[in-house]
């Protein structure tokens, strides 16, 4: 029985005792502080003021349970690093082990702050030594400097001395700690904002635009037709969208009521689409439409080709009254007042001397103009003008009434050059031939004729081929300056007789920067006449300020190669009629390469001649139909042409010719 309870004693000592201790221990626990609920390092915990392990939880190096920063990097954000990545890589784990000591921090007790006598705040204060002294928040932007980071990397900073700064673009994503800087507004909302301010400028005028289509998509089908109510509102919506649209290509020339017309539309609009919500039947209409829209477009496209070349081909009616007044003017004077003078100038070789054949006044008066003001001594230039009968005595009565300084100027009638007719020349044969005639002026062509512009009547002229005849014109001189007559000359040009032709009849600039401007766009070779005669690829060139080496056209008696080749060519089936195909064959292999900035071609047909181009030109040339005196010039070149022509002269305002 003693046995008994002397077991039991020692039984209940070795249970109950333990028991009682670790009751007693477990009463000394310290709860966390209220404004830190949750434990949040579950390895360790405070027992009696100390921090002790959790030895029922397997321990690890505390560097692996640190969680990284919440660091969201901005769209079309970057980060510049000034160090090496290695650096950058150590200053981020010391950054997050400071934060990551901080957070543990505030799970201590209060009355351990205390006993330390300690700041309340003070938990804060490694946070504050990284992002006050290290965070500059600017727009949004958070730049990460090192000096915020000095008792870090104290040992680092002098070798990197040069880069200063770690710029680390973040966004926090947490709604309750969204950043806001600068102007107070979160990132989302300036991006916006930066896509609004891209809109196009005519936004407005493009969508009013829109609504006309999609309205008259709705008059056409079939569900919207048969509700009248709606059909009326529609038209009536659509002729105010149409007012307010007017002429407008933007928006601010749209009126201000404009956006109330637009919102209306749009109601209206709606209200269709719920009346007609069959997909397939407005995607059929708008492909009609789009269809009908092309059709239209080809067909104005051929019209404003076929007026184009029409206005091309007439006189204005001031050009048509100066001649008249000039003539007139002209048959009043004497014999003596008829000639013009320093005659004895004409057959001078020591000169520099021009070929220009025109019939049109007011354009062989810039010519002349634009020439001699650019020259250094006007008085060594002389102008041989070649004209038409009807135009003879107004060219002569225009440079009686208006001399060019002191250049010297002579006018010639093509009437006068008895040696060029038809037993001699046989374009002239052909351009006389009742098929040719019949060719041009047949205007029943004008829709199937592809090529139009050789259909203009200008080619039936003979003075366009005189410049094939220059040594007949001109026997007593070595060179000739060939100028056309829609060209302003912009420098001196006197250096052009100084330029050394190399065995060459012909200066010239070439044109063949653009592929099209080679041989095969001129010349017909699938004709074997001229396919084994010449490179289909060979660089084209253009007339129009070309200088000729007179001596040397006779001794390669280029004349002759001429007709030999306008006779194999009578059925107009080598090239089509004009000069430069036949100037291409005859001068071949003749071509001396002239700098382009001689002559600087395109101001009559492309509207982007480059400026550059412009300026430094000693030449432009009023190639194609939209030439400076008609009104379909384009506007922006005609100001070169303008200025020399005095519009205040007598005779121009008689015929009402303003610029």
């Amino acid at each position: 029985m003693k046995l008994r309870t002397s077991v039991v004693f020692l039984l209940l000592v070795t249970v109950v005792a333990p028991i009682v201790l670790y009751t007693d221990r477990l009463g000394s626990f310290t709860t966390p502080s209220s404004s830190n609920e949750f434990i949040e390092d579950v390895s360790s915990f405070t027992l009696g003021g100390d921090v002790r392990p959790l030895n029922l939880l397997p321990q690890e190096p505390s560097t692996t349970l640190k969680e990284p920063l919440g660091v969201v990097y901005l769209e079309n954000s970057s980060i510049s690093l000034s160090d090496s990545d290695a650096s950058t890589r150590e200053n981020s784990r010391k950054i997050r082990q400071l934060t990551q000591d901080s957070m543990e921090n505030q799970t201590t007790l209060p009355s351990t702050r205390g006993d330390t006598g300690e700041h309340p705040h003070e938990e804060e204060s490694t946070i504050r030594q990284v992002t006050e002294r290290g965070l500059d928040i600017n727009q949004g932007d958070i730049t990460l400097e090192k000096p915020g980071v000095t008792s870090l990397n104290e040992s680092r900073e002098p070798q990197n001395d040069g880069n200063r700064r770690e710029e680390i673009k973040i966004e926090n994503q947490s709604a309750k700690t969204s950043i806001k800087a600068g102007t107070g507004e979160p990132v989302k909302k300036r991006n916006e904002k930066q896509n609004d301010r891209t809109v196009m400028a005519d936004a407005r005028v493009r969508h009013l635009k829109d609504q006309l289509i999609q309205g008259r998509v709705y008059l056409s089908l079939t569900g919207t037709r048969n509700n009248p109510h709606f059909i009326r509102e529609l038209r009536l919506r659509m002729k105010e969208v149409q007012r307010a649209l007017g002429d407008a290509t933007k928006d601010s020339d749209l009126p201000k009521n404009s956006y109330d017309k637009l919102k209306a539309m749009e109601l209206t609009l709606a209200k269709g689409k719920q009346i007609q919500d069959d997909c397939a039947a407005v995607v059929k209409k708008l492909r009609a439409i789009i269809h009908s829209t092309e059709e239209q477009l080809r067909a104005h496209k051929k019209q404003t080709l076929f007026l184009t070349h029409l206005t091309a081909k007439t006189l204005p009616k001031g050009l048509h009254c100066l001649p008249l007044r000039l003539t007139t003017e002209y048959f009043s004077l004497n014999s003596s007042e008829r000639e013009f003078p320093n005659q004895e100038k004409l057959e001078d070789s020591r000169l520099f001397h021009y070929a220009l054949f025109t019939d049109n006044i007011l354009a062989a008066a810039v010519v002349v103009n634009s020439t001699v003001s650019q020259a250094k001594d006007p008085s060594a230039h002389v102008f041989h003008l070649v004209t038409d009968r009807i135009n003879y005595a107004a060219m002569r009565m225009w440079f009686l009434s208006n001399p060019p300084g002191n250049a010297t100027i002579q006018v010639q009638n093509i009437e006068e050059f008895t040696w060029l007719n038809s037993s001699y020349s046989p374009v002239l044969k052909q351009l006389s031939s009742p098929a040719m005639i019949d060719y041009y002026f047949k205007t029943r062509r004008a829709e199937s004729d592809s090529n139009m512009k050789y259909r203009n009547p200008k080619y039936l002229s003979v003075m366009n081929h005189l410049r094939f005849y220059m040594p007949e014109i001109f026997p007593k001189l070595n060179k000739v300056l060939f100028l056309d007559d829609d060209i302003v000359v912009r420098k001196d040009l006197t250096g052009l007789w100084s330029i050394d032709l190399k065995g060459n009849v012909i200066g010239v600039v070439e044109t063949c920067g653009e592929s099209f401007h080679r041989f095969d766009r001129y010349l017909n070779f699938s004709n074997p006449l001229i396919s084994k005669a010449f490179d289909p690829h060979a660089c084209g060139w253009a007339f129009g300020m070309n200088i000729f080496d007179l001596e040397e056209w006779k001794r390669q008696n280029i004349t002759e190669v001429y007709h030999s080749w306008q006779n194999l060519n009578h059925d107009r089936q080598l090239w089509k009629l004009g000069t430069l195909p036949p100037g291409l064959i005859t001068f071949w292999n003749s071509t001396y390469s002239l700098d382009r900035s001689w002559h600087v071609l395109g101001l009559g047909y492309d509207p982007n001649v480059s400026q550059k181009d412009i300026e430094r030109a000693a030449v432009i040339h009023y190639n194609g139909n939209l030439k400076p005196w008609l009104e379909i010039a384009i506007p922006k070149y005609r100001s070169y042409w303008a200025k020399f022509i005095d519009y205040d002269h007598l005779y121009l305002r008689e015929c009402n010719i303003n610029p």
